[in-house]
């Protein structure tokens, strides 16, 4: 036996298919943008370091 033909603008059902689409959750902001801390934390660095260089310098 074959299946019936489902028409062009219909989908076809799924075996075993009990799931319904699911919505997209919202965007979690700042802490979905890992670059953005590693910038932050690098900059962190790069100012303690150059408070270090400049400390070394002025002896």
């Amino acid at each position: 036996m074959t299946d019936p033909l489902v028409p062009p603008e219909e989908t076809p059902p799924a075996e075993g298919s009990i799931a319904e689409a699911h919505e997209e959750r919202p965007d979690g902001g700042p802490w979905e943008h890992p670059g953005l801390w590693v910038w932050l934390i690098v900059a962190g660095a790069v100012v303690v370091a150059a408070f270090f260089v400049f400390r070394l310098i002025s002896l």
